[in-house]
Order: C-alpha cells, then sequence, then structure tokens
C-alpha cells in the first residue's frame, strides 16, 4: 500500500527503514529543495540608476530610443577608447545585450513539433528550406528569409527557453525578450538576437567556459560579424567577480542590499579583445585543452589571463520564491527535535533573508553572524565570541567554516551542534560533503542530507539517510539518494511518521525474535523432553501461522493506521 500523502514517493534502499525514525540532524539544500526553483528577474542595477519591476517601461523605452536613433551594438567604437562619457541608454543597451548573449540557452518554440505551421514564404516548410538553401548564392536574399522566419517564430509562435542546466539563465534570458532583445537562434557556433527596432544582430561562438561550483562563474567570447568585434563576457557571483574587475565603489554596497531583498545576485562585466590578444589566448589554450596532465589547471589558467580589468556593466537581482509548506515543514522538524542546517552557494545576506522567512530560524531566535576568519587567532578569538551565544542560529562562511576545521576541528563541531540552527553561506559540494562526515564522526548522530541537484550527490551519499528531490536540475539527486520525494514537505510525513512507525516495528520485531527464540530454548528447562519429534513440516507451520504471520499481517496493514495531515 502507498501513503497518498506522499505522491510519487520511491523507495531505492530498503535496507534502513529504521533510520528514518533515529535523525537527528537534517543537511539541506536551498536552492530547489527549500525554494521552488523558478527564477524570476527583480532589478537590474548600472551603477548610478536601478530598475525594478515596476520600472521595466523605462528600460523598454530606453532600449527602443537606442536602437532607433543611433547604431547598433555592431557599429560602436571601442569601449576602451572612447573617450567621452556614456549615457544612461548606451550603458542599458551594453548590459542587456551582456546578458542576452552571455549564457548557455538554447530557445525553443513550440511550433516545432509541426514546423509546417510557420508561416514563411514558399507556403510551408519544406519549400522554405528550399527556397533559403537555393538562395545561398545570393547571400542578401536568404537572409531575409531567415529574418522572415525568426520574425514568425517570435510574434506569431510561443517562444521559450528550456534548454539549459540553469533556471537562473532562463530568467535572464526571457527577461531579455520582455524588454526588446530576443535571442531567436542558436546552435554551438553562433547566435542571433533581434533587437527593439525589428533588426537582427548575428555573433559568432568562439570559446564559452561554462559554470561551475567551483569557479561560481561562467563567461564566452563572441565576434560580432558586422563589426569584427571580439568581446569577452562573464557573469558570476560578486565575491568572485569583486577580483576580476576594475574597481567601482557602489558594487559591494548594491550586491549587499539586494542580497538583503532575498535575491539571487550576479555581475555582468566584459572586456573587448583585439585580433592579437584573441589570437594569442587560442594558441595557448589549444595547447592546454591537449595537454595529457593538468588538463583543467592548465585550461582555468589560460582563461584567467583574460579575466583581469574586466568593466563592470551591471548587476543583476533574481528572486525565488519558497515551496509551499515549507514553513510549517521546518517547525515541525524543529519541534520534533530535528536540527536543521542550510548548505547553499548564496551570499550571506540572502542566506539571512531565507532563513528568517522560511522559518527554518524562529523568530525569537537571534541569529550570530561569524565573522570572517583566515588565521589561527582569528578562529580562535571568534570560537571564543561564539562559545557564549550557543543558543543563537550560526550564520558563516564556506571560507571561514574551512578555517576552523582546520585548526579547531572539534571545538567547532561541538559549538555547532548545540546552536538550534546553522546557516553555511558561499559553501562548495565538496564542503557540503565534508560537513556530513565531520557531523556523523563527532556526534555519532544519525544524519540525512537532502537535495535536488547534482552539487548536492556527495552530500546524500555521504550521510546516514539520503533525500533526493525532483528538481528541475536533472534526476542526479533523486537517483543518487535512499528516497526520493517530490517536495521538501513531504520530509515531515517520511520522518515523523513513518520513520517513527518503522523504529517502532523493528523494536518490535526484535523483541518478537528474542520471544520466540527464548520460548523455544527454554523448554527442556520447564521439565519437557529437549527433543522434539514432531514432523518438521509441523514445526514449519506452526512458525508461519503462529510467529511469521501476524508479524506480517500487522506491518502490511500499519500504513491504514496512519493518521491523515492536517490541512
Amino acid at each position: 500500500m502507498r501513503d497518498k500523502s506522499l505522491p510519487n514517493c520511491l523507495v531505492r534502499n530498503t535496507n534502513i527503514p529504521e533510520e528514518l525514525g533515529r535523525i537527528c540532524y537534517l543537511m539541506s539544500d536551498k536552492t530547489g529543495t527549500l525554494t521552488q526553483n523558478e527564477m524570476v528577474f527583480k532589478k537590474l542595477h548600472l551603477g548610478s540608476v536601478a530598475f525594478a519591476s515596476d520600472s521595466m517601461e523605462e528600460v523598454v523605452q530606453g532600449l527602443r530610443n537606442h536602437f532607433t536613433a543611433g547604431p547598433t551594438i555592431g557599429n560602436l567604437s571601442d569601449q576602451l577608447t572612447r573617450q567621452i562619457r556614456r549615457t544612461t541608454n548606451e550603458r542599458m543597451a551594453d548590459a542587456v545585450l551582456a546578458i542576452a548573449i552571455c549564457h548557455n540557452v538554447t530557445p525553443m518554440t513550440e511550433t516545432y513539433s509541426n514546423p509546417g505551421s510557420i508561416d514563411v514564404p514558399g507556403g510551408g516548410s519544406k519549400e522554405a528550406m528550399a527556397m533559403i538553401y537555393t538562395s545561398l548564392s545570393q547571400p542578401q536574399t536568404a537572409c531575409l528569409l531567415l529574418q522572415k522566419v525568426e520574425y514568425d517564430l517570435v510574434h506569431k509562435h510561443s517562444l521559450y527557453f528550456g534548454v539549459t542546466s540553469s533556471p537562473d539563465e532562463v530568467a535572464l534570458v526571457s527577461w531579455t525578450a520582455t524588454v526588446g532583445v530576443t535571442l531567436v537562434f542558436r546552435d554551438l557556433h553562433r547566435m542571433r538576437l533581434r533587437l527593439p527596432n525589428d533588426s537582427f544582430v548575428e555573433y559568432e561562438i568562439l570559446n564559452l567556459f561554462p559554470f561551475s561550483s567551483e569557479s561560481k562563474r561562467m563567461g564566452i567570447i563572441v565576434r560580432d560579424y558586422s563589426s569584427k568585434r571580439i568581446i569577452f563576457y562573464v557573469k558570476g557571483a560578486d565575491t568572485v567577480m569583486s577580483s576580476l574587475v576594475s574597481y567601482v565603489d557602489w558594487l559591494e554596497d548594491e550586491a549587499g542590499n539586494l542580497a538583503r531583498e532575498g535575491l539571487r545576485t550576479l555581475v555582468v562585466a566584459s572586456r573587448t579583445l583585439t585580433e592579437e590578444q584573441y589570437s594569442d589566448f587560442a594558441q595557448r589554450y589549444h595547447s592546454a585543452k591537449m595537454s595529457l596532465t593538468d588538463r583543467v589547471e592548465k585550461m582555468q589558467s589560460v582563461v584567467a589571463t583574460l579575466e583581469t580589468n574586466l568593466e563592470v556593466l551591471c548587476l543583476t537581482g533574481v528572486e525565488d520564491k519558497l515551496q509551499d509548506g515549507v514553513r510549517p515543514a521546518l517547525e515541525a522538524l524543529r519541534n520534533a527535535g530535528i536540527r536543521v542546517w542550510m548548505l547553499t552557494g548564496d551570499k550571506l545576506e540572502t542566506a539571512a533573508c531565507i532563513a528568517k522567512s522560511s522559518r527554518l530560524v524562529s523568530r525569537d531566535t537571534p541569529m550570530y553572524i561569524f565573522k570572517s576568519v583566515s588565521g589561527r587567532m582569528e578562529a580562535h578569538l571568534e570560537l571564543n565570541a561564539f562559545r557564549k551565544r550557543c543558543d543563537h542560529a550560526l550564520l558563516l562562511t564556506g571560507t571561514s567554516m574551512e578555517t576552523c576545521l582546520r585548526f579547531y576541528e572539534h571545538e567547532f563541531v561541538e559549538l555547532a551542534r548545540q546552536s538550534p540552527a546553522v546557516v553555511v553561506c558561499r559553501c562548495s559540494p565538496t564542503q557540503k560533503t565534508q560537513i556530513v562526515t565531520l557531523l556523523r564522526y563527532h556526534t555519532k548522530a544519525r544524519v540525512a542530507a537532502i537535495g535536488d541537484g547534482g552539487n548536492d550527490v556527495g552530500m546524500i551519499q555521504a550521510s546516514d539517510l539520503g533525500l533526493g528531490l525532483l528538481g528541475k536540475e536533472g534526476r542526479q539527486a533523486s537517483l543518487a539518494s535512499d528516497f526520493s520525494l517530490a517536495q521538501f514537505k513531504h520530509v515531515t510525513q517520511l520522518l515523523l511518521v513513518h520513520g517513527r512507525n518503522c523504529y517502532k516495528n523493528t523494536a518490535a520485531l526484535a523483541l518478537f525474535v528474542i520471544h520466540r527464540g527464548t520460548s523455544r530454548r527454554t523448554v527442556p528447562w520447564c521439565g519437557q523432553p529437549g527433543s522434539d519429534n514432531r514432523p518438521h513440516t509441523s514445526n514449519s507451520t506452526q512458525d508461519h501461522y503462529l510467529h511469521n504471520q501476524p508479524l506480517d499481517l500487522c506491518m502490511s496493514y500499519d500504513i491504514v493506521r496512519i493518521p491523515k495531515p492536517k490541512q
């Protein structure tokens, strides 16, 4: 029988059901686990001016004026040699174009399943393709036909962006489409954008450097087909980008302001390359790719030579709403005595905002922000300061935690386990696994871990009980877990109801086995002969009907006695 309150629940490991009722610590990811992982673009900050959701019409009008009155990005002069101060519309156009280019998103349309329904010259898709191919000897005609097809895709059919591994990128690219800069085509070698003045600009993709949890950034090098300009775009976390970009006094403060609103922040920057600079980079990057030893490290070192003196274009803020039922679920776990730790890669301010709004930290519990430490003495002083506030929720960065573990591993774990809640921000997948391993080793308690992405697999496999969610980042976490769930709120039903029943039933089974063995072995001491002359089949029948079957029936129908959750 199945519990109807746990839809899409899948048990992948039937050897540890009793562990569900012995959990003391729950390690949880944030994005996609506590939140919906459905990103919505909220703010664009250019340094001197910011645009929120209620002022996006100004962005649309500014882009329309820029691309209608002035030249497109392909005809702009080199930014490094520009001596005059750029206007707000110019900086806005550069920022929006950078967001529309620096990603790994492929546009899709609902008409792909029925290409013949697209209104293109020639009356049908086959005729249109034949017309385009036969006109390749006339580039201008072919370009016009392709633009006509793309115009129909954008205006007459539903265009969406779904082929990517990051919901953040989908939110950013979808937002650029709403303000007039639409990605209409992309493959491995080129991409085409439609501008607000209904013109098209095309770029050649020279190199793509995907996002990783370790680097916390991604980059792309493109060449504008019309102007032949080569531009290197980079976007990433502000803590990483601050050391790569030219100094601007507003970046750190504004990133903190957006994070305090609960928004996920990204810094977008760029750098213009000459043909000589790119040729030199391409040669060194190719040599690194062909290396047989330390290939990844050599490739990263070559890319790092370009990531210097980048020009900050904008700062973006994206909102990720909480899942339904997260607040009562966390409160129920806290009331049951289970300590919940949130391990996230977000900024400290964003993590603090989510911890409060999700009720991971109760309203009457103060938060202690662990200062950034880099040495033994700093770690010692900060641990002593926290020792007096162990009843506070602990909030620290992954770097500070790693420093404390390097010098005071046992002391840090003992203090952290006394805190009602722990939030580790800017935490890498390796650090997540390390936290689970150390907590199991030092506390000897049962530790569960829950996540939804590939970066949570190590943490899930290192725990006593792995819980995986079917998220938008793939099925890696679900496949690596012991129990697969649909939403975080189902954890309470799994641990507090089924976990308790499994633990009680396992204890009853153990007592039953001990009682059965004891009763059968103490017969000689009750004055009865020590040998049993009954046939073997008679003994088997007695064991089945008097011992095994009653227990099997009780366990089979135990789920019927589960109370329905209150709505």
